[in-house]
């Protein structure tokens, strides 16, 4: 029934080309350099190619091919300037559309999963998708209610393409490596592939949007659409309107884009704060800024009052107490150069495995230059800061890249590392100026001296 290009042949032909053309240019980029050109300029060079061919065969693939270049694609504030620039348009392809299915197989799924009387359900439902994605597109309707909805039409098969497509990929993650500096590609491929059960099932995609739905619900920074009706393979929602933040990086002001960012920021610290599941999948096609035309009189209003709405509950990881309260303490910790008592921290949660020995001061000052935005009353997040962050971590010759080699990541924090990095990338992206560390003090257990105080005395209780 599905149209989805996944056959076997076809899908593993285009994946495996990849790898044989990172090899063509590394011999390519030999020769250029016994022709005399500098190693820097000949890396630069084999990067940027590298790079085009990936997003392209990425750009013509649904599936895990195209979950991992969404998730990669947030990190490209990290590249530097002359690499990122020319792609970054296919980048934000990547996060808002994909190729559409064809029109007789949506049809097809809605007729299997709502009725062959599906059409009774709908006013109105338009065929052409506004939105697609790794596993599934999503359609324009008016349920019968007369409700705005958004329909989400899950591909056939698409659980067989995420699979084949990131096993494929996980294979040669090492040849991605050069793509991002200082990310390791291979973890990343991995923690995709065990999200994609969760993702497939909008039985939990829908009770993960119900209760930040309700939560929210009246919040005036934060906006999600409840839920109409759920079934496998299909999820309804309420619509909504509002700017794509990928246009909001591409053409937004700076008013928009300092806006934008402070409420990302929000919500992904109030988020597990208030529900206990963290939105696990922060690219800029699941984020709209939303005009609420409160504060002026031109029908949308003081930048200020607009507010953040989300979408795409695929992958969440579950905190039932919210963010871990260590990482609150080591971060305030770090900050105020307690260099012994992080440490100590870090080793108890398993950063630091047992059989290593690191140096408290050199790992106070590898951790200082990253959390930078939780000093600061507001932080610019800018694309020359993560991309002196990425070079930093990086450089072989470095001692924060020694250093970094040693320290580990235990799985527990696997999925909230990623969001966090993901997410950061997003605000360079935006280039947006945030105060984090209010909301780090709202949102964010441990951070307050009194949190500790707290603490101690339940435990003394």
């Amino acid at each position: 029934m599905s149209d989805l290009p996944r056959k076997a042949v076809t899908r593993t032909a285009k994946l495996a080309a990849l790898p044989l053309g990172f090899a063509g240019r590394a011999t390519w980029g030999l020769g250029k350099r016994i022709g005399g050109k500098s190693a820097e300029i000949v890396a630069r060079e084999l990067q940027q190619r590298t790079a085009e061919q990936l997003f392209k065969v990425l750009g013509e693939l649904k599936g895990g091919a195209m979950k991992f270049g969404q998730a990669l694609s947030v990190f490209e504030s990290a590249l530097p300037e002359e690499i990122a620039g020319p792609y970054r348009a296919a980048l934000t392809k990547l996060q808002e559309a994909a190729p559409p299915m064809p029109t007789r197989t949506v049809h097809a799924v809605l007729a299997e999963r709502l009725g062959e009387d599906w059409r009774e359900q709908f006013l109105e439902f338009e065929d052409k998708p506004s939105a697609a994605a790794s596993i599934g597109q999503v359609h324009r309707a008016i349920w019968h209610d007369g409700r705005q909805v958004a329909v989400k039409v899950q591909y056939p098969g698409a659980g067989e393409a995420l699979l084949s497509d990131l096993n494929q990929l996980s294979r040669f993650a090492r040849l991605l490596g050069p793509l991002i500096p200082g990310m390791d590609i291979k973890p990343l491929i991995s923690e995709l592939r065990d999200r994609v059960s969760e993702e497939l099932d909008y039985g939990l995609e829908a009770q993960a949007q119900r209760a930040h739905a309700e939560e929210f619900a009246g919040d005036p920074d934060v906006l999600v659409p409840a839920v109409v009706h759920q079934c496998e393979q299909v999820l309804v929602t309420e619509w909504i309107d509002g700017i794509p933040l990928s246009e909001v990086i591409a053409d937004g002001t700076e008013e928009q884009r300092n806006r934008a960012g402070q409420l990302l920021t929000r919500f992904l610290f109030s988020g597990p704060a208030r529900t206990g599941l963290l939105h696990a999948d922060p690219h800029p096609g699941n984020f709209r800024l939303l005009p609420t035309g409160e504060g002026g009189e031109d029908g949308e209003g003081d930048v200020a009052h607009w507010r953040l709405g989300v979408l795409d509950f695929g992958t969440v990881d579950r905190l039932p107490g919210g963010l871990p309260d260590t990482i609150g303490y080591a971060l305030r910790m770090t900050i105020e150069g307690e260099a012994e008592a992080v440490y100590e921290m870090l080793r108890e949660e398993g950063f630091v495995k047992e059989s290593i020995d690191l140096d408290p001061d050199a790992v106070l000052d590898y951790l200082l230059p990253i959390i930078e935005p939780a000093q600061a009353d507001a932080f610019e997040f800018t694309r020359s800061w993560i991309r002196n962050q990425a070079g930093r971590i990086a450089d072989p010759r470095s001692p924060a890249h020694q250093l970094g080699k040693q320290l580990n990541l235990p799985p527990s924090y696997l999925l909230i590392h990623r969001v966090t990095l993901s997410t950061i990338g997003v605000l360079c992206q935006l280039g947006a100026t945030v105060r984090m560390r209010d909301e780090l003090e709202a949102w964010l257990p441990g951070f307050l001296p009194e949190d500790e105080s707290e603490a101690e005395a339940a435990v003394e209780a």
